[in-house]
């Protein structure tokens, strides 16, 4: 008689925290590429405190951040598609010896005290086109670097590495600024862009190593671009996520940063001291606090829908900062404002690179540096110019609210007009 067994219930994969690290090269590449963005603040400490003693400009200040992001709206599909075409490590190289470049001439014009209003600006808009090389192709590495287990895990640690890099990059420049002073501090800064340069020369990865040929077609410009958009139109995905993170550029960005000392004045702690850092820190520290967290926990996989939530609570945490007058929950929600967009944005790139077809996968990542960076250009406007008018209390909460609405409106649209499909 024949007996039939079941089959023995399926056992749940234990999570494995930070798979990606169980990859040598992804580890030298994380400890490589947190070191080039530290280097990137150290950068911005030391030159923006020269160029504020000598000029006193908010004008010079408010360029700087528009050569900072102005590069990536007119200039991230074009690097996207040089990234499908060419070595992407060379591209990488090239980023870094362009910031070295700008580091050492910042430090040759500190010595010979020869700044001027063009130098300075010259140097910020190289350095703006040094960035916009670099990370569509660092990108493209990544998916090189690790397999697709570990995709979603190098992604969020590389994120989580930015936020390494924004948090102690104040601390190392101004070590360096008070223990070197400002030519001597940013020479050394050059230093440590280094690593992933040399790295790079010897890394096996690139078209020659992954058994792929650029195509022999010549770049064609803005068709390109469009031609890309429309491969991310067709996609839901890549649209919703493209579309999340430039929703939270355009509005938001990163401008209330530049806005803190104003809020920390009105918290009643506005002097240099450790209260004043602390405010500073918060965000960042909660964008490294989640990275950490949800790895090692294996919490929030990559989901499209768990990004519109996380994007919807990151609007209201900020409303609350912008709302409050108590400092202890302004630091509190800053720290959770961190948390969530972190999570949020990692999970946003992890879709974009899992579902950008491989042949144009540098132009998927170039569209979408395009819309998480470029935008960033316009949040200036929401929250500072707004702000004048206003105040940076109402400004914020305003362009916080307003973005909350269109995520509300795009979730509705998604996933409540109709039952989801089986």
């Amino acid at each position: 008689m024949n007996v039939e067994i079941p089959a023995a219930p399926a056992v749940p994969r234990k999570h494995r925290a930070f798979t990606s690290f169980e990859n040598r090269d992804f580890r030298i590449y994380f400890a490589a590429t947190t070191a080039a963005m530290l280097a990137d603040n150290v950068e911005h400490v030391i030159s923006y405190w020269v160029m504020y003693q000598k000029f006193h400009s908010a004008a010079l200040g408010g360029f700087a951040v528009i050569s900072h992001w102005v590069p990536f709206l007119l200039l991230a599909g074009f690097s996207g598609s040089l990234a499908d075409r060419f070595d992407i490590r060379r591209l990488i190289q090239i980023g870094m010896l362009l910031f070295m470049a700008v580091s050492v001439s910042w430090g040759v014009l500190f010595l010979t005290d020869s700044v001027t209003m063009w130098k300075a600006e010259l140097l910020l808009v190289i350095h703006g086109l040094a960035g916009v090389i670099w990370i569509p192709a660092s990108q493209v590495l990544i998916h090189q670097v690790v397999t697709a287990e570990q995709l979603p895990s190098a992604v969020r640690i590389s994120a989580t590495g930015r936020y390494l890099g924004t948090l102690v990059g104040p601390a190392v420049g101004g070590a360096l600024l008070l223990g070197l002073g400002p030519a001597h501090g940013i020479f050394a800064n050059a230093l440590i862009y280094l690593p992933l340069f040399v790295w790079l020369i010897w890394a096996p990865y690139g078209a020659a190593f992954v058994g792929w040929r650029p195509p022999r077609q010549t770049l064609k410009g803005f068709a390109d671009i469009w031609s890309t958009m429309k491969v991310v139109a067709r996609n839901r995905v890549l649209l919703s996520m493209t579309v999340l993170i430039g929703a939270a550029a355009f509005f938001i960005g990163n401008s209330y940063q530049a806005q803190m000392p104003g809020f920390a004045g009105d918290l009643g702690h506005g002097r240099v001291d450790l209260s004043y850092s602390i405010l500073l820190a918060a965000d960042a520290a909660g964008g490294l606090a989640g990275g950490v967290l949800l790895e090692s926990r294996g919490l929030l996989p990559p989901s499209a829908r768990t990004a519109f939530i996380l994007a919807m609570i990151w609007c209201f945490a900020l409303i609350g900062f912008a709302r409050t007058n108590i400092y202890a929950l302004a630091i509190v929600l800053l720290f959770l404002a961190g948390f969530v967009e972190l999570a949020f944005n990692s999970m946003a790139q992890a879709l974009v690179q899992l579902n950008a077809p491989g042949e144009i996968r540098g132009r998927v990542l170039g569209v979408f540096s395009m819309s998480a960076l470029g935008l960033r250009t316009f949040s200036g406007l929401n929250v500072g110019v707004l702000g004048a008018r206003v105040g940076i209390h109402n400004s914020l909460a305003l362009s916080a609210a307003a973005l909350a609405t269109v995520y509300a409106a795009m979730f509705a649209a998604r996933y409540l007009r109709r039952p989801a499909r089986s």
